[in-house]
């Protein structure tokens, strides 16, 4: 069976190009619900329209009583809240700007570290500094209750919703590409990118193909022939900064949570750490990216947890089903999310350490 692609430009028309690679139905391409846009095709399908699944009416969550909106400042366990006190935003330091190079020097910052402590009696995990782990852990974040806003720069959340703890201070670019999963690889992108390991840089599409930013740095860009990707020298060299963000879009469009839980590595529950995620691969299907890891003296652990979602809108760090804290329980059977069923631990995934699974 021929697999449909996302293509970058209106996703409203859903205009795609057909690979050969993985016999699922035409429905199961998305990177969360929706499908992907902008170049010229060779082949066009109907416009598909794919729901996420609903929460059972059973676990509806109970928002805050009004008036008293969660702080996303707060951290909390079942036994123990602890408000804390925000940290002043401020204007990106020279290592900020170097680690997260997206960010303008006249914006006004918190880090994820400064601004998420963990609840009592738990420890953040030890994580190497240059690790993917470490970048995440002192992503930077804008200012409290901050909206959530989509590509188009439509409102999708208030400030005040309960199922959201913090926005990240990065770009969602201008179309409907930069999703669930393409989130997951845009943190793990700009990590590589901002410790220079550019030649690590690489994303397999749906069709099985591996897009690297060799590839596309050196001029190659993707074209359809017949059912498969071919490579054609059809743009000038480039290595800057805005170049990469277009390839980045390109691998947005051809890639999907199918692609990116058939190319990485399965991790155990006993392993889990800053820089794996939960994925659910389908269509619709999902994937939320672990933000940070701490542990307790007596065993218990608990996560931080960060998504895109569809359409294409801010990352969030997210806040457990009515809880007023911020860490997720990782001692169940399940990580329950709010905006999607819970994920089992197999679901757990990780980047190789030079990238994706080649």
């Amino acid at each position: 069976m021929n697999v449909e692609m996302k293509e970058p430009s209106a996703r409203s028309h859903l205009p795609t190009l057909l690979f050969v690679g993985i016999a699922l139905s035409t429905s199961a391409l998305t990177s969360c619900a929706g499908t992907g846009s902008t170049e010229p095709t060779s082949v066009a399908r109907a416009e598909t329209t794919n729901t996420a699944p609903s929460r059972p009416a059973s676990r509806v969550d109970t928002p805050p009583p009004v008036g008293s909106p969660p702080n996303p400042m707060s951290s909390a366990t079942a036994d123990s809240k602890i408000a804390v006190p925000q940290p002043v935003l401020h204007a990106p330091t020279a290592d900020e700007l170097a680690a997260y190079t997206w960010l303008d020097g006249s914006t006004q910052v918190r880090s994820l570290v400064s601004a998420i402590p963990t609840p009592s009696g738990f420890t953040r995990v030890s994580e190497d500094p240059a690790s993917f782990g470490a970048w995440l852990r002192t992503l930077p974040l804008r200012g409290p209750y901050t909206q959530v806003k989509s590509y188009a720069g439509s409102v999708l959340h208030e400030g005040d919703d309960h199922r959201i703890a913090a926005v990240a201070e990065i770009d969602v670019g201008t179309a409907d590409l930069q999703q669930c999963a393409d989130s997951v690889i845009r943190m793990h992108a700009e990590w590589q990118w901002s410790r220079g390991a550019k030649s690590d840089i690489g994303y397999h599409f749906l069709s099985g193909d591996y897009a690297t930013w060799q590839r596309w740095s050196a001029g190659e860009r993707p074209v359809a022939d017949g059912n498969k990707v071919v490579w054609k020298n059809t743009a000038k060299p480039s290595d800057s900064r805005a170049t990469f963000r277009k390839y980045l879009d390109s691998v947005f469009n051809y890639a999907s949570t199918i692609s990116l839980a058939l190319h990485t590595e399965h991790v155990e529950r006993a392993d889990v750490a800053p820089g794996d995620f939960f994925v659910f691969p389908g269509g619709p299907g999902h994937a939320v990216l672990v933000l940070d890891v701490a542990k307790s003296a007596n065993g218990h652990t608990v996560a931080l947890l960060g998504q895109g979602y569809m359409p294409a809108q801010d990352f969030q760090v997210l806040r457990p089903n009515g809880s007023e804290g911020v860490w997720f329980s990782l001692d169940g059977d399940a990580v329950d999310t709010p905006f999607w069923e819970p994920f089992p631990w197999s679901a757990l995934h990780r980047f190789s350490p030079h990238g994706a699974t080649k």
